[in-house]
C-alpha cells in the first residue's frame, strides 16, 4: 500500500512539473512579439533614406536646384584632355578639373579632327570630345573626337564655375531664356539633334559633364550640365546656338 501512494505521489509531481514548465513557457510568450516588434521594420526601411541616398545620381551632383526629372542614362558627353587609359576606356579631366570615366564599346567610333581614326589615337595628354550615354560622370561613347574642330560657339555671357562641395553656385541667368520655360518640362532628345545640342553647350561652356538634353514646346533645348556650380541649365535654339544660361 505504501509502496503504490509513494508511486502516486511522484506521479502527481512530475505532473505538477510538467504543468509548471509549460505554464512557464506560455507566460514567455511575449518575448516572440518583442523579438519581432513591428516598429523596427519602418525603422529599418525609413522612407527618407531612399530620396536621400538617389538624391545626387537623379540630376548628378553640382545639378543646381530643380532639375529635370528622368528615368535613366539619356544623351551626353563632355570635353577635356585624355589623363589616363585603362582596358575598358579611359579617364577625361575637364577644364575645371572634374573627371569623367570614360566607357568604350565595340560600337564607338572615332575621329582625329575631321578624320576618321581607330581606337589608337586614344592617348593621354589629348584633347578629347566624347558624345554618348551619360550616366552621372561615367559616359558610354558613341562617339571619341580627339583633338576635335574649334568651334565658334556662341556665349551669352558668364563663365563656367567649377564644382566644389559646399560651395553654392551663381544665382547668375543670361542671355535668353525662353519665357514658357519651367523645369521639369519638355521631352528628351536623342541622336543628331542631342548631338548638336551638347557639342553648342560644351563649346560656350566647357568643364561639365551633360546629362541629358530636353526639347521644349518651342523647338528650343535646355541642356543639362552636372559636376559645376555653374551653369547648370544651358539653352540652344533651334539652329544649335547657345542664347542663355542658369543655375
Amino acid at each position: 500500500m505504501f509502496s503504490s501512494n509513494h508511486s502516486k505521489v511522484i506521479a502527481a509531481a512530475a505532473a505538477a512539473a510538467v504543468i509548471a514548465t509549460v505554464a512557464a513557457c506560455s507566460s514567455s510568450a511575449p518575448a516572440t512579439p518583442a523579438a519581432s516588434s513591428a516598429p523596427a521594420t519602418p525603422a529599418a526601411s525609413s522612407a527618407p533614406a531612399t530620396p536621400a541616398a538617389s538624391s545626387s545620381p537623379a540630376g548628378g551632383f553640382g545639378s543646381g536646384s530643380g532639375s529635370n526629372a528622368r528615368s535613366g542614362p539619356a544623351a551626353g558627353g563632355s570635353v577635356g584632355t585624355i589623363t589616363s587609359l585603362s582596358s575598358s576606356g579611359f579617364t577625361l579631366t575637364t577644364a575645371t578639373g572634374e573627371k569623367v570615366t570614360i566607357k568604350e564599346a565595340s560600337a564607338t567610333t572615332y575621329q582625329k579632327g575631321t578624320s576618321t581614326a581607330t581606337s589608337a589615337v586614344v592617348a593621354t595628354g589629348e584633347p578629347v570630345l566624347v558624345l554618348g550615354t551619360t550616366d552621372n560622370t561615367t559616359i558610354t561613347a558613341a562617339q571619341v573626337i580627339v583633338q576635335p574642330p574649334k568651334t565658334s560657339g556662341s556665349n551669352p555671357g558668364g563663365q563656367t564655375i567649377g564644382y566644389a562641395k559646399g560651395k553654392e553656385g551663381s544665382t547668375e541667368k543670361v542671355g535668353q531664356i525662353p519665357a514658357d520655360y519651367t523645369q521639369g518640362s519638355g521631352t528628351l532628345a536623342s541622336g543628331t539633334t542631342a548631338d548638336k545640342a551638347i557639342e553648342a553647350a560644351l563649346a560656350a561652356y566647357p568643364g561639365g559633364v551633360i546629362d541629358r538634353v530636353v526639347e521644349l514646346g518651342n523647338g528650343q533645348y535646355e541642356v543639362h550640365n552636372i559636376g559645376v556650380n555653374w551653369p547648370h541649365h544651358i539653352f540652344v535654339n533651334q539652329d544649335f546656338q547657345v542664347i542663355g544660361a542658369d543655375d
